[in-house]
């Protein structure tokens, strides 16, 4: 099988949970889509010095994240120019499952990259700490205090006292 084939084979396979991280990490759907499309150009051309063996998907969510906090950064610096005050969260009370997923990906978008990251992969992908500590070439430490602040921050946007049993896990 050529290397075309297993790449096509590869994103046919997982290109669904690929598409769902680049979606939590940036926050909206036109923005994912060109997250993801950036993240597997750049796998295809690596595509070849991947180890035939090896299991190319924490790579490739690696290069997800990656072009997603970049591309948070870039937009962190114009919105400074642009604006000074933060952008209106709702607050959640008694809400559905639907309704809640919907307040904490909202939430999602007040937190800076790195925290969305590790919660997206932590809570939202079901990802250990060591396996979010490895995708994003980090130390568990980092991993265990941007996921508490992380969760801090997002309970103060949201305004709910959020557990971690209460997030959403990947379905599997």
């Amino acid at each position: 099988m050529s290397g075309h084939e297993g790449f096509t084979e590869f994103v046919a396979a997982r290109g669904a949970s690929l598409f769902r991280i680049a979606h939590l990490t940036c926050g909206s759907r036109d923005e994912a889509e060109d997250v993801l499309q950036s993240a597997l150009e750049k796998a295809y051309r690596s595509w070849g010095r991947l180890h035939a063996g090896s299991d190319p998907e924490p790579y490739v969510r690696r290069i997800i994240v990656n072009t997603a906090i970049s591309r948070a950064r870039r937009r962190a610096i114009l919105r400074i120019f642009l604006t000074d005050s933060p952008p209106d969260t709702p607050a959640p009370d008694s809400l559905t499952g639907v309704e809640l997923r919907q307040v904490l990906i909202t939430g999602l978008r007040g937190l800076p990259p790195h925290q969305r990251a590790v919660l997206v992969l932590r809570f939202f992908e079901d990802l250990t700490e060591a396996q979010t500590a490895e995708v994003l070439r980090c130390s568990i430490g980092a991993v265990k205090s941007q996921a508490s602040k992380g969760l801090a921050r997002l309970r103060a946007l949201i305004g709910a006292d959020l557990h971690e049993e209460e997030l959403p896990h990947a379905e599997r």
